[in-house]
C-alpha cells in the first residue's frame, strides 16, 4: 500500500474537502470533513505536506497543523486555478491544491502567527479610513 505523502485541503465556512495523495500522484483517500472532523483528523494524520489556499483561516489551520509536525504549504489561489481539471466545486479544488502543492516550482505562502496576522488587520482597516 502506498504511503501518504500529500494532503490537499479545501477551507470552506462548515465542511472541507480533503484529498490524500502520495508520492507517485495516486489518489488515497476522498473526504468530505466538518471544522471538528478536520481537527480530529489533523491528530490522526501521520505527520505530511499539508496544503491549503492563503486565506486567513489557512493561516489558523497551518499553525494547528505546525504544531502536530505537518509540513504546511500555503498557495495563493490564483497559483491552484490552472490545475483545476472539471467544473468547480470543493473536491475538484482539493485535488487541484494537492496537484499545484507538488509542483517544485511552486511559490509558497509562510503561515503568519497570530500577531502578524493582527497587524495586517490594523494596516488593512487603516487603508480604508485614508
Amino acid at each position: 500500500m502506498p504511503e501518504l505523502h500529500i494532503v490537499g485541503v479545501d477551507l470552506a465556512k462548515r465542511v472541507f474537502q480533503v484529498h490524500g495523495a502520495c508520492n507517485e500522484g495516486y489518489v488515497l483517500f476522498r473526504k468530505k470533513l466538518t471544522r471538528t472532523q478536520f481537527a480530529k483528523f489533523l491528530t490522526e494524520l501521520p505527520p505530511c505536506i499539508l496544503a491549503m489556499e492563503a486565506c486567513s483561516s489557512a493561516h489558523h489551520w497551518g499553525r494547528r497543523a505546525e504544531a502536530l509536525g505537518h509540513e504546511v504549504r500555503l498557495i495563493p489561489a490564483l497559483y491552484v486555478k490552472p490545475f483545476a481539471k472539471r467544473h468547480k466545486n470543493d473536491a475538484i479544488d482539493a485535488e487541484a491544491i494537492t496537484e499545484a502543492a507538488i509542483r517544485p516550482s511552486m511559490k509558497f505562502v509562510a503561515v503568519k502567527t497570530t500577531d502578524q496576522q493582527a497587524q495586517a488587520v490594523i494596516f488593512r482597516s487603516r487603508e480604508l479610513l485614508l
